[in-house]
Formats: C-alpha cells, sequence, structure tokens
C-alpha cells in the first residue's frame, strides 16, 4: 500500500499541453483584469469626465456588492456533476459575460452626473460578477489537476509567472494600438510639451481586443485540461457556512488575512499610468514601467519552486515579503534624488534597477496565496473529509477583488493629494508631485508587504505535515 501511495502522490500526471494551456489560460484571464484595473479609471476620467477617486470607490463598492456571487459561484463549483467537469464547466459559462462586460466598461457614454457614475457602478458590477466566474473555477482546478503536491507547486509556478505576464499585458497593448488607430495618440507622442492623450476609439479598440483574446485564451483551460482530483459536494454553503469553514480552517484563514495585509502590492499596477504620466511624460511609457518590473516578477516566479524546495512555502513567502521592502524602500529613496537630478546617468541606472529589483518579490503575493490555498484545501479534507475548493477559492477570489480595488482606491487618493491633475492641466510637474506619487508607486507597498509577514508567522502547512496529508488523502483514494 505504501508503494502505491507513493506512486499517487510522486509520479508524473501532466502533459506538456495541459501546463501549458493552463498557463496560456490565466495569461489570457489576467490580461482582461489587469486592463481593467490599470485603465478603467483612466478612461472614465480622460473620456467620461468622471472624478477618477470617486470611481475609484465605487469599483470598490462594486466589488463588495459583487461579494454575493462569490459563495453561488463556490456552490456551482462544489455541486456540480458535469460530465465536463466542475470547474472546466464554470469557466466555459463565464466567456461570454466576461468578453461582453469587458467591451461595454470601455464604450463612451452621455451620461452626465450622476447618471454617469449610476452607469460606471452597473457595470463595474456585472464585470465583478463575470470575473468572478471564471476566476473561482480557474484557481480551484488547481488542486484538482494534479495529486501531486510537487507537481502542483511546478505548474502553479508556471501557470502564475504567465498569469503575472497577463497582468502586465496591456502595457504592451495600448501603445501598438495607439500606433495602429489613425489620428490616435503615440507610444512617446508630443505636440509642443504636451503629451498626446488615448482617444474614445483607442480605449473601445483596446478593450474589444483585449476582451476576445483573453476570453479566446482562457477557453483552452477547459479544452485541455482534466480534472484528476474530483470530490462533488451536495452540501450548500452560503455566506455562514463559508466563513465557519474558513473560521474553522485556521491555516487558510492565516493566508487570507496576509494577503490582505499586503493589498499595498496591487497599489503600484493601479497608478501605473499616472505614475508614468507624471515620471516619464507620457502615459503610454508605461510599458517601460511595466516592463521592467515584469522582468524581475518573471524572474521571481521562476525562483520560487527552488526557494519552496529550499526552504518551504512560509519561509520562502517570509523571506520575498523582507526583500520587497527593502527593495521598496531603497527604490524610492532613489527615484526621491533622480527626480531632482534626471540626467544624472548613475542615478538613472539606479532608478531603473530599483524598479527590476522590486519585481523580484511578486512570487510571494501571486504564486503562494495559490499554493497555500491548495494545500489548505487538502489539510481541510484531510481533517474533515470535505474538499471545499469552491468555498476557499470564492473566498481568495473575493479577497483578491477587493484588495486590488482596495489598491487602486488608495493609490489613486495619493494621486489627487499629489497635485497630479492640477499639474497635468498646467503640464508642470514638479519634484514633490513625483515623491507622492512615488511613495504610493514603491515605498507604501513595501511597508504593507512586511505587515503581511504576521499571519504567516503561525502558518504551518510544511514539511513534513504536508507530506504527511498528501500521503493520506491518496490512501483514501485508493480504497474508494
Amino acid at each position: 500500500m505504501s508503494n502505491e501511495i507513493t506512486d499517487i502522490t510522486k509520479q508524473k500526471h501532466l502533459k506538456f499541453k495541459e501546463i501549458l494551456a493552463y498557463s496560456l489560460g490565466l495569461f489570457g484571464f489576467q490580461a482582461i483584469v489587469g486592463l481593467l484595473f490599470t485603465y478603467q479609471a483612466e478612461f472614465s476620467g480622460s473620456i467620461l469626465g468622471a472624478n477618477v477617486i470617486v470611481v475609484a470607490i465605487l469599483v470598490l463598492v462594486a466589488k463588495i456588492v459583487s461579494a454575493a456571487a462569490d459563495p453561488i459561484v463556490g456552490n456551482l463549483v462544489d455541486r456540480s456533476q458535469s460530465k465536463l467537469g466542475k470547474f472546466k464547466s464554470m469557466i466555459v459559462y463565464s466567456l461570454a459575460p466576461l468578453l461582453i462586460a469587458t467591451a461595454i466598461i470601455f464604450v463612451k457614454v452621455p451620461f452626465k452626473g450622476v447618471g454617469l457614475y449610476v452607469w460606471i457602478f452597473i457595470v463595474s458590477l456585472i464585470w465583478s460578477i463575470a470575473m468572478t466566474m471564471g476566476d473561482v473555477p480557474s484557481q480551484g482546478i488547481a488542486a484538482a489537476l494534479t495529486p501531486n503536491p510537487t507537481e502542483r507547486t511546478n505548474v502553479v509556478s508556471i501557470s502564475n509567472t504567465a498569469k503575472q505576464i497577463g497582468f502586465s499585458a496591456c502595457a504592451v497593448i495600448v501603445p501598438i494600438v495607439c500606433l495602429i488607430v489613425p489620428q490616435g495618440s503615440q507610444v512617446i507622442g508630443f505636440e509642443g510639451d504636451q503629451d498626446t492623450p488615448m482617444n474614445a476609439t483607442e480605449f473601445l479598440f483596446v478593450g474589444i481586443l483585449t476582451a476576445v483574446l483573453g476570453c479566446v485564451l482562457f477557453a483552452l483551460i477547459p479544452l485541455i485540461n482534466k480534472e484528476r482530483v474530483t470530490n462533488a459536494s451536495s452540501e450548500t454553503v452560503g455566506f455562514k457556512e463559508m466563513f465557519a469553514a474558513l473560521k474553522s480552517n485556521k491555516p487558510f484563514m492565516l493566508v487570507i488575512i496576509s494577503y490582505f495585509l499586503g493589498f499595498g502590492r496591487q497599489m503600484a499596477m493601479g497608478i501605473q499610468v499616472q505614475a508614468a504620466t507624471i515620471i516619464l511624460g507620457s502615459q503610454n511609457l508605461v510599458v517601460v514601467l511595466g516592463i521592467v518590473t515584469a522582468i524581475g516578477s518573471m524572474i521571481s516566479m521562476a525562483i520560487c519552486p527552488f526557494l519552496i524546495k529550499k526552504l518551504n512555502e512560509k519561509k520562502a513567502y517570509i523571506l520575498l515579503s523582507v526583500y520587497g521592502f527593502a527593495a521598496s524602500i531603497f527604490s524610492f529613496i532613489i527615484g526621491h534624488f533622480w527626480f531632482d537630478n534626471p540626467k544624472n546617468m548613475v542615478l538613472t541606472v539606479l532608478f531603473y534597477a530599483s524598479l527590476f529589483l522590486i519585481g523580484l518579490q511578486f512570487g510571494a503575493v501571486t504564486l503562494m496565496p495559490m499554493i497555500m490555498t491548495a494545500d489548505c484545501v487538502d489539510a481541510y479534507e484531510y481533517e474533515t473529509g470535505k474538499r471545499n475548493e469552491g468555498a476557499c477559492y470564492s473566498i481568495l477570489t473575493l479577497t483578491i477583488k477587493v484588495c486590488l480595488a482596495l489598491g487602486m482606491a488608495v493609490g489613486l487618493v495619493f494621486v489627487g493629494a499629489s497635485g497630479y491633475y492640477e499639474a497635468l492641466s498646467a503640464q508642470n510637474f514638479e519634484a514633490c508631485n513625483k515623491d507622492v506619487i512615488f511613495f504610493a508607486y514603491t515605498a507604501l507597498p513595501g511597508i504593507l508587504a512586511l505587515l503581511s509577514i504576521i499571519p504567516m508567522l503561525k502558518y504551518d502547512i510544511v514539511g513534513e505535515k504536508k507530506a504527511k496529508i498528501s500521503a493520506a488523502l491518496a490512501a483514501r483514494r485508493t480504497e474508494n
């Protein structure tokens, strides 16, 4: 029996095409999420004429209100008897709503005043629900792709590298569209001293292109992947039961609390367009900020499995978070001096190098929660006999959504407080304007990353305990 268990928990199950399909699927999904996160507020402000801080608050409220969809989607996933698979079927159902809602977000409507804000809230709410329909199963399926925990860690690492790249893909897609659309803005477009802003046609084209491309890639997951770890549930789980399960699953609670405390990591993406405008002189130079940091993020994803193998998930998370704090503070200090001396070559090199160094921390926030949640699902099944991926991943999805919106809202508050919009109108950005925005872009996320370590100090599903749980679950499935 022990040899049979060892084979189940250690043998290879995933084919290369499945890993590729899952990775490309997450890339496509996150390309849509990243576009909304980065450009929705800018579109609402520059094209619709809305106050971006109000928009950020409305998006945050929409995320919270849409939380009602999370347990519903989780229940549908857990109770699904679909021949396609409980995760894959929900992904299929999400494709059309996600595509349509993404395109509608970037439609220039004639509404003004209260009517405009009602419109923004409604479409944001619809999009958030569509996003939940895709996000919960696409994350939950990671725990069902293979019973081998090492193989699962590797596929999550690879796919989350693609996920991180996808989240930043808009930084490349948008400038390309701006070059293609006639009479549009330029990648580096100035008329005199004034940057040429994106127009409504460009925003709409970007929205449609990203929605179609993203959904086509996202559809690869149900088309190619297999669900190998299955345990359907007939139990209905609402908010009360969901949070009761969260309360009883203390390791998972620690993961969620840690993610909330580290919400600042999402702040930088939320204000990346404004940061590019005020620091580099053009909103389309967001590609520079995005690529420099994304390269560091990709390397971080690649080295995470080695860190986990050498240390464990908990120690790797703590190490990356402490490093993230140090790198973020270093980048802010370098930026402060560079703003006063932008022609200093040494400071220029250090500035861009510091942005690369910041990216090296992001494995902690993009990869570890996925791995730890899958481990917490296993631990909960080991203790209770119930495998509630739907409930756990709906909570994780809700947490991610709220943290993304909260990061954007807080970031835009700093943007407003910096005098960004007044300086933008006057085309005169002072070093003090740049310092405030760059603090929100670098230092504050680093400080919050350090705080996120506190709950992780008590996380214990690592090493021998994790191996014991995996072996015991494999034995149960063999017996059944």
